[in-house]
């Protein structure tokens, strides 16, 4: 006779919904702390560390109380009941092994392309099956954390920052990876994201490649068994290609291959990253803004029939991965100069993500930039040094001063770190150009001798030497961009 199916008793359902609310939250979100919040019953400004160590607490009691009451299994609920404490076991099982999978990320960063064993996966599919969980359940379920770990991993530790369109932008890599809602991802689209590809835009050294990484080495990947190891590495699973670096003749070769004999020069056949790229991986083509009409026809057939044929064959392809692309061009001189098809333009964006400049960060939170300072100083050195931080941050205050606006962004301030430690001193090029357009200008400022007119004239060919498009001008002035232009022009 089968046992008789238990339920959740109101107070209980709410307790369990609001873990699968957490669950399901993006993680860099205010709504999921305000769910931890609920959880833990604690109040808003307690640390995150705190916050999550009680949320964890407080779910493990409740787990614990449901079993000694017969409720420790999947089977042991109705139907409805079930879902609920699919995921809240979900919630368990993923903290208890939360250091395992950062262990394994880490080994599986220094090992590179060659797979990792995990020696914990026995143990991981030994709880689960005691939760109830199916052999399909356990071996999807594995992965699917090992994905969420690796992402929350990689998005948190690449892209640091307490400022506002920082927090925005972990929120939107996240989503990209598994939607605004990780039922849905689970259901229904986990093992189909490569029909999603992504646009990324921002200016030069903000960071557009960390953020593509974070996506493209966060993919689902299944676990394999019989070997005990997932079917392949995520360090391998992310392939980046410049567009910028390659003649308009060769970028094709580069990206679809070319066969022995296609042109003048091909001496063998050769394979281009669409060929190297997995099934549970991304292809990052960077400067996509520079490539010309007929690649982008080329690239057109990929994104809509996953199909392309090396250069000099006759034969088809498949392409199972996914595209991202980034360019620094902003999008108002993307769409107003018609650099893209709009087939293609419309194609390639399923996802637009925007990366801040670094003026923008540090305006929003000051604070933003000593954060900066001791993460690059700790990844150049190897090393936490907060004496060695200060000296850099007392160096950068006094030589470019808390105003300045980094034009080279994250790339420029690591650079003067690095001159810093160096010459403990940092000179940047706009600051040495003391006879340039910006010297003019303040000098006219402060002896009160220039009109309204050549004043924004003026500061639109500041911008414009600085930044190098009427788009980006445009943008920062509020200004309509014809305007901009016969500013500068003029």
């Amino acid at each position: 006779m089968m046992p008789s199916k238990k339920r959740l008793n109101p107070e209980e359902r709410e307790f369990f919904s609001l873990v699968n609310q957490a669950v399901l939250a993006n993680p860099f979100s205010d709504e999921r702390v305000e769910v931890d919040l609920k959880i833990a019953g604690m109040f808003p400004g307690v640390s995150r560390e705190e916050l999550l160590e009680k949320t964890i607490d407080e779910v493990r009691k409740r787990l614990s109380h449901l079993e000694k009451d017969g409720r420790g299994r999947l089977d042991s609920f109705t139907e409805k009941d079930r879902k609920t404490m699919m995921v809240s076991f979900m919630f368990e099982f993923f903290h208890f092994f939360v250091k395992k999978f950062d262990a394994l990320i880490n080994e599986q960063m220094t090992s590179g392309e060659t797979t990792v064993k995990i020696d914990f996966a026995r143990d991981a599919f030994s709880f689960l099956d005691r939760r109830g969980f199916t052999h399909d359940e356990i071996l999807h379920f594995f992965a699917l954390c090992y994905q969420l770990r690796r992402a929350f991993y990689l998005i948190d530790r690449q892209l640091i920052g307490r400022s506002a369109c920082m927090k925005k932008l972990r929120e939107s890599l996240w989503n990209n990876i598994f939607t605004y809602d990780l039922d849905l991802y689970n259901q229904y689209l986990w093992n189909r994201m490569e029909d999603f590809s992504t646009l990324i835009l921002g200016e030069t050294g903000t960071g557009k490649g960390a953020a593509a990484s974070a996506i493209g080495c966060s993919g689902f990947i299944p676990f394999d068994e019989k070997k005990q190891s997932f079917t392949e590495s995520f360090t391998s699973s992310f392939i980046s290609l410049n567009l910028s670096q390659f003649s308009e003749n060769l970028i094709e070769s580069e990206l679809f291959g070319h066969k022995k004999g296609a042109f003048t020069g091909a001496v063998d056949d050769h394979k281009g990253i669409f060929d190297k790229c997995s099934p549970c991986g991304a292809i990052f083509l960077d400067e996509i803004g520079e490539v010309a009409v007929p690649v982008q026809i080329k690239l057109l057939k990929v994104l809509e029939e996953r199909t392309y044929a090396p250069v000099g064959s006759h034969s088809e392809n498949r392409f199972e991965g996914r595209i991202i692309a980034a360019t620094n061009r902003p999008i108002e001189e993307i769409r107003g100069k018609s650099l893209f098809r709009d087939d293609f333009f419309y194609r390639l964006c399923s996802d637009i993500i925007h990366v801040p400049p670094l003026w923008q960060r540090i305006k929003e939170d000051p604070e933003e930039l000593n954060d900066l300072l001791d993460h690059t100083v700790e990844r150049i050195t190897g090393n936490r040094s907060a004496g060695l931080v200060e000296m850099v941050r007392k160096a950068v205050l006094q030589q470019v001063g808390k105003t300045y606006i980094w034009p080279g962004n994250v790339r420029e301030l690591a650079q003067c770190v690095r001159r810093i430690l160096l010459n403990r001193s940092y000179k940047s090029i706009m600051i040495s150009s003391s006879h340039g357009t910006g010297s003019q200008l303040s000098d006219k400022m402060e002896k009160g001798d220039i009109d309204a007119q050549n004043l924004i004239k003026g500061y639109c060919r500041l911008l414009y030497d600085r930044f190098g498009t009427y788009g980006e001008v445009a943008r920062r002035t509020k200004l309509d961009r014809r305007t901009v232009k016969k500013y500068i022009e003029s």
